[in-house]
């Protein structure tokens, strides 16, 4: 749900509502919509507030406040210039007989702000402007300017209120408009607003001391980073005392930098995520906090945000847990490639610091392999595989490599998941914090993928609930050499994690309690944390009670953010492929069915040595997980779609020497 309305459900202050919604807020009270009740100013009884959905018959309904409520219908002629998707504030008219309807009065957050289209021609020759999203045409408008006169396949950013063109953003024959289209669909920022700009470099650039003997100094501790070998920003340091078994996870002091209702946070609200493409990572900061200041850079002391965490040497269950600010001095950088060797070869042959660091960061992936193995008794393990991308500098793909998790990465996550406890564990659960949740999934919809997967001979006998019920299907996956074919659809099968200020725990994680505190450099979620902690901390009532005040729309408001981030590499990533498969037409490849829907269409992914390349095909005679051959006929790169014939299907033989 829009933070907006949740704000406007809730009741709130004049004063929280964000700048971007202020006109809209004043323009209910013009019309009597919100009204004033102890304080707080609350949309009234007689309306409805909520996102559109039009069905193809033209009527609309406006989803429900409540679980024990109906969405509320909008006949076509009650739309007025309301499209599907915008979240528009509706009067209830109240019906004699049959269901209730609504007629919208005013649309107070568009769906679209503005359309990514480009110039084409039809079959007929005739010029046209396609919708990017929808390949559907659409119109443009230019002053002074005939759109005739650009080359064809010219990618316009156009308002969706007045189709006036607002930029010009390239052509689809240039790569490097990928890049463009893929920020523009998402609404991702690249460059930042001057006043950001100002603000971040007039933040210090070196720590003193000194300047902090409130803060407790850790500087004499060993700690380390361990990051991909192209990071720029480092979120998270540790150091373990290996004698008293306490493990100290510090993370960048960003709360200290970036103050309330500065520019920096401001923007850092809006952009929600730093969003990282295979090539360039586009900031939640500017670069001179995230690269830098905040940055837990090795040989330079930094400012962070310790958890500190005692384990019992015996069941590794932490002890005592708690939180303070502190000054680190990391000793050594390490990525994930250098720790994977050293733990293969138990350090030999290092020395100096890293022999020093050695003496407590080997014992620790020892005892974070016992963490591993002991979560999974409760949560779950899914073998999912990342697919990373390299392009060249004309921005074509190359190549791609399949990222799976070592034992240097095992070995940090077991950390932050401590952490991320350990933070999540000081809240109630009652609307006092931000909690990273997944809900459990409903049994009715793992038993159907359970029907799905016996048209492959996967069967699983008994099971009781839907955690055993995944298990089983795991273990007979795993029998069938099948194992991240099936968690891939589990995950499917399963609710999106998000953020939400009431705690139901994480179902995957199999944790009660669990949050993010880990990454404030690339997620604000993150940072709303540490403010909280820090409340905490400091007895701040009235920062406190400002945070939670706030705090279901700001969830709701990271938790979409995060969506379209997500959604942005995806996209940018699948226009890379049809981009690669546009110079294949014709050629033929070997492909594994991974979907197969209703309407017989399938999805196949490619084998080969570009791995991840999704293609649609009719999916008649195949069938899940069917191993295949098929040519490349048609990639549409404007809507990154790769179309597909089968050829025919691979005998097990075949696929044995493939």
């Amino acid at each position: 749900m829009s933070p907006f309305v949740i704000q406007l459900i809730n009741g709130c202050f004049v004063s929280d509502i964000e700048e971007e919604n202020q006109n809209t807020f004043q323009a209910l009270q013009k019309m009597g919509v919100v009204e004033e009740r102890d304080g707080l100013w609350k949309i009234g009884s007689l309306y409805r507030a909520g996102r559109l959905y039009i069905g193809k018959d033209g009527r609309g309904y406006i989803e429900a406040e409540f679980k024990e409520q109906k969405d509320l219908l909008v006949e076509p002629d009650q739309l007025g210039k309301a499209k599907h998707g915008d979240v528009v504030v509706a009067k209830r008219i109240i019906a004699k007989r049959g269901r209730a309807s609504g007629k919208v009065i005013l649309v107070i957050e568009k769906a679209y702000l503005y359309t990514i289209a480009y110039t084409d021609k039809d079959a007929m020759g005739n010029f046209q402007i396609l919708n990017i999203r929808t390949g559907e045409p659409t119109n443009a408008i230019m002053t002074g300017m005939d759109l005739k006169a650009f080359h064809l396949g010219t990618v316009f950013k156009i308002d969706a209120d007045d189709d006036k063109v607002i930029e010009v953003l390239g052509n689809l024959k240039d790569p490097k408009v990928d890049e463009k289209i893929s920020l523009a669909l998402f609404d991702r920022q690249d460059e930042f607003p001057p006043e950001c700009t100002h603000q971040a470099k007039e933040v210090e650039s070196k720590v003193h001391k000194e300047e902090h003997t409130d803060r407790i100094d850790l500087t004499h501790l060993d700690f380390c980073t361990i990051d991909p070998v192209t990071a720029k920003d480092f979120d998270d340091a540790i150091y373990f005392d290996l004698e008293n078994f306490i493990l100290y996870v510090a993370i960048a002091d960003v709360s200290h930098y970036v103050p309330f209702f500065t520019p920096i946070d401001k923007e850092a609200k809006k952009r929600g995520f730093t969003t990282y493409l295979p090539h360039k990572a586009f900031p939640m900061l500017p670069r001179e906090l995230s690269e830098n200041i905040c940055s837990l850079k090795p040989q330079v002391d930094r400012l962070a945000f310790v958890s500190k965490i005692q384990l019992d040497k015996n069941t590794l269950k932490p002890l005592q847990e708690e939180f303070f600010e502190a000054i680190i001095h990391s000793k050594h950088r390490f990525n994930y490639e250098e720790v994977d060797t050293i733990i293969k070869t138990n350090g030999q042959g290092v020395s100096g610091t890293i022999e020093k660091i050695l003496t407590y960061l080997l014992p620790l992936q020892k005892i974070t392999q016992k963490l591993h193995k002991e979560r999974i008794k409760q949560g779950f393990d899914f073998r999912s595989e990342e697919i990373k991308l390299t392009i060249d500098a004309n921005h074509l793909l190359v190549s791609t490599q399949t990222e799976t998790g070592t034992p240097s990465h095992s070995l940090i996550e077991e950390c932050m998941l401590l952490a991320n406890q350990a933070a999540a564990k000081r809240f109630e659960g009652e609307g006092d914090s931000i909690f990273r949740i997944h809900e459990p999934p409903q049994l009715a919809k793992m038993e159907t993928l359970l029907s799905e997967l016996a048209g492959i001979g996967l069967y699983v006998e008994s099971y009781e609930d839907s955690p055993s019920l995944i298990r089983a299907i795991q273990k007979e996956a795993e029998k069938m050499s099948l194992s991240s074919e099936v968690d891939a659809l589990l995950i499917k099968s399963m609710k999106q994690a998000s953020y939400a200020a009431y705690n139901v725990g994480h179902f995957g994680l199999g944790f009660s309690h669990y949050s993010h505190f880990t990454s404030p450099i690339r997620r604000y979620s993150d940072l709303i944390l540490h403010r909280l902690i820090k409340t905490q901390l400091k007895n701040d009532a009235q920062e406190a009670e400002y945070l939670l005040r706030n705090i279901e729309p700001l969830c709701a408001r990271v938790s979409e953010l995060e969506r379209e981030e997500v959604k942005a590499e995806w996209d940018f990533r699948d226009r890379k492929f049809a981009r690669w498969a546009a110079a294949r037409i014709g050629e033929v490849f070997e492909a594994e069915i991974i979907e197969i829907s209703d309407n017989n269409d399938a999805k196949a992914v490619l084998k080969g040595d570009i791995k991840g390349v999704g293609v649609h095909l009719m999916g008649d005679n195949v069938m899940l997980f069917d191993k295949i051959k098929v040519r490349i006929n048609e990639a549409n790169i404007p809507q990154a779609v790769i179309m597909a014939e089968f050829v025919e299907k691979l005998s097990h033989e075949e696929t044995e020497l493939s």
